[in-house]
């Protein structure tokens, strides 16, 4: 018999965006940025000079990466969220001692699996199991891998993406996935000169502005929307009170859009907000993780641009 029923991580999805459209101030969840076109175009991003995070937390990488794999441990479990391309982990790989496994964790299914053959290739003893799912959401971690220590591994200050409440219930899921004894070791953008903030979200390539409207192209092609992404300019501010960078869609005109067979008014100069990513110094990010985490390590680059924890569960 044959079904006209959406597989659930589609009607989730549908509901999401109708939600967050509907919003007074309208909103789009950042996590679908990341389709395959997505994640090329973060990849690219994460390339330019102005944006200074993927620089700033690769070199705490390098000048610390014996401490660091001392710090996870020997005969771990090493599970990455938003794994990406894993250029970062890939100094991870090559320093742990007796790596059990490595999970990689991507909402991005081609674009995980690709990445993982690669892996395979470079790393052939290492038992590599890539998850393709939401990890905001609740999923299942592979029953095969040998039982050990979990680390899980969050670079790039994705956690700025969600609100500090949000946060904080984020580190509890972490917590309750590595206890018990694990670890996480996390990447958290710092707050400095809003001048450096804004130009690394606002790069002059362009490449920013086209991951920002990329976002319309996949509603366009997944629940039937007919955005024009002409009629919408890419904006990011920095918003001192909020602590955060804020990146807007803003509408160029009065217009209606289709999406998933709803009709969504906007206004000239009214703005979908796609994404925050929340700034915190060392010490507010230690007491954010303090109810589920203690803090082991906190190392930083030499202009404190970036930071990198580690914390062990509490």
């Amino acid at each position: 018999m044959q079904t006209t029923e959406k597989p659930v991580h589609e009607t989730r999805m549908e509901e999401e965006i109708l939600e967050g459209l509907s919003k007074s101030q309208k909103t789009l969840p950042s996590k679908y940025f990341y389709d395959e076109h997505g994640s090329q175009l973060f990849e690219e991003i994460c390339e330019l000079d102005e944006y200074y995070p993927t620089n700033a937390e690769m070199r705490i990488m390098e000048s610390n990466i014996s401490e660091i794999a001392e710090k996870l441990g020997s005969g771990i479990e090493l599970i990455e969220f938003g794994s990406g391309s894993s250029k970062k982990t890939r100094l991870l790989l090559n320093h742990l001692n007796n790596l059990k496994a490595y999970v990689p964790v991507d909402i991005s299914r081609d674009f995980l699996f690709n990445e993982a053959e690669r892996l395979k290739e470079e790393f052939p003893k290492l038992n590599i199991y890539p998850v393709a799912a939401d990890y905001t959401q609740s999923f299942q971690l592979p029953s095969d891998v040998p039982s050990c220590h979990k680390v899980v591994y969050f670079p790039g200050s994705t956690i700025g993406n969600f609100t500090p409440e949000r946060a904080v219930i984020f580190l509890k899921k972490i917590a309750d996935l590595v206890a018990p004894e694990g670890g996480l070791l996390i990447g958290v953008d710092t707050k400095k000169d809003p001048e450096i903030l804004e130009a690394a979200y606002n790069d002059s390539a362009g490449i920013t502005a086209a991951f920002n409207k990329n976002l319309l192209i996949r509603l366009n092609r997944e629940l039937s929307a007919d955005f024009n992404p002409a009629k919408f300019r890419h904006s990011s501010i920095y918003n001192k009170e909020e602590g955060r960078i804020e990146m807007h869609l803003i509408s160029l005109e009065d217009q209606q859009i289709t999406v998933a067979g709803e009709d969504i008014n906007f206004e000239k100069g009214e703005t979908i907000h796609t994404e925050n990513s929340y700034k915190f110094s060392p010490q507010e990010f230690e007491k954010l993780a303090s109810d589920y985490f203690n803090l082991e390590k906190t190392w930083t680059d030499n202009e404190s641009l970036f930071s990198v924890h580690y914390m062990s569960v509490l």
